[in-house]
Parts: structure tokens; sequence; C-alpha cells
């Protein structure tokens, strides 16, 4: 079967604040989601023109600089923050997780700004401490595996085995998750999630058990 993938774009013009701009650090790395990536160029213009500097980073699985996946969050250097062009806070607060640096935030939508920090994730980041903790203990390892591309990773789960031979791995593998379902697996001490880091981060909230994601432990 053939996939083809359409972006579809924002067509509003993106106008960032001056006051907005003014307050950025010197270096900064510039995201944002597809919906808006027709405008990065634009985007990037605008903030060199306040003399600072910007970086677009190519991530892995993006299509273009400056794109901005949840599967490819990773660690950035060169820069002393990041910029984000979007809404929802899924990808500021994995960037911030990762690479332990500020996320200035410009919503489109609703033109508003905002920041985010360390301090604001030191909840999510206490939570997966917690969940590390109990994959340590854990004796039954629950391994969600998505078959959508781009986000399977079945090569690396295979490498939990190796790692951890103390530990009974089952393989869940699935197109879209449902976490309703994964409470019938009551032999799970806990899960390991080899798709979208989202999994690991905000949608913990759907299940009783931990969840860890895959880059954490191994």
């Amino acid at each position: 079967m053939e996939i083809e993938f359409v972006e579809a774009h924002f067509k509003g013009k993106i106008e960032l604040p001056e006051k907005f701009i003014k307050a950025l650090p010197q270096k900064i790395g510039l995201f944002t989601t597809v919906q808006y990536i027709n405008q990065i160029q634009n985007i990037k213009m605008q903030i060199e023109g306040k003399g600072k500097t910007v970086t677009l980073f190519k991530t892995r699985h993006s299509e273009h600089s400056g794109q901005l996946l949840g599967c490819s969050i990773q660690e950035f250097s060169g820069v002393d923050a990041f910029v984000y062009i979007g809404d929802g806070l899924f990808h500021p607060r994995a960037l911030v997780i990762k690479n332990n640096l500020p996320v200035h935030i410009y919503n489109p939508l609703s033109e508003k700004t905002s920041l985010i920090d360390k301090k604001d994730v030191e909840k999510i980041l206490k939570k997966q401490k917690g969940a590390y903790m109990k994959f340590l203990s854990a004796k039954n390892i629950g391994v969600l595996v998505s078959t959508k591309p781009g986000q399977n990773r079945y090569k690396d789960s295979k490498k939990l085995e190796k790692k951890y031979p103390d530990k009974e791995f089952f393989y869940l593998v699935f197109d879209t998750i449902e976490f309703s379902g994964l409470e019938n697996f009551v032999f799970i001490d806990c899960f390991v999630n080899t798709a979208c880091p989202r999994i690991g981060l905000d949608d913990t909230i759907n299940l009783e058990k931990p969840v860890v994601n895959v880059d954490e432990i191994l």
C-alpha cells in the first residue's frame, strides 16, 4: 500500500511582536511544525533583523529544516534558547526536557506569547524518574511498538533483552494505541514506549502503570 503525505499550511501571515524578539537571547534555535513551515524563512528573517543569530536544525524524520516532529526531539548545541512557533505544549516541553534550555513560544492562532523553562517541567521530570525506578525493579515489561512510519522502532526495542536479561519482555504492536486496552494486561509491571515520545510524557495520565520512553533506558 502506498502512503502519500500532504502538507496543510497555515494561510495567515505570521508577524512576531517586537517585544517578543527583543526578549530573546543572542543565539536562537528556531522550530515549528509542518503547519507553519512555509513561513519559517520569513520568521527567521524577522528575528535576524533584530541582530539575533538563528539556526534551523534538520532533525531525523523531518522533511524540512526547522520542522519539529514528536519522534525527533533530540539534543541541539550552539544555541542559548529555542523559539517555537505553534500551538500546544508537547513540543516545547520536550525541547526543555531534552536540552535544559528555555523555549520562547509564539502561538499564531491566539497571537499570544509564553515562556517555558525547566521549572515548568519539574513535575514531568519527577514522574519520569519515578517510572524509571519502577522499571528497574519490574519483572514483566510491556513494550509498545507502533507500525506507523517514522515511529516503528522494533529493532531498538529488541536491544532491551540484551541490556536487561533478567526481565521478561512482551511486545504489544499497534497502529493507534488504545490505553484502556492496555489495562487488560494485568501481569505487566511497567510499559516501555518505543513510539511517539508523547506517550511517555503527556499520555501517562491515561495509565495506572508506569511508562518509560525507550531512549531513557537504552
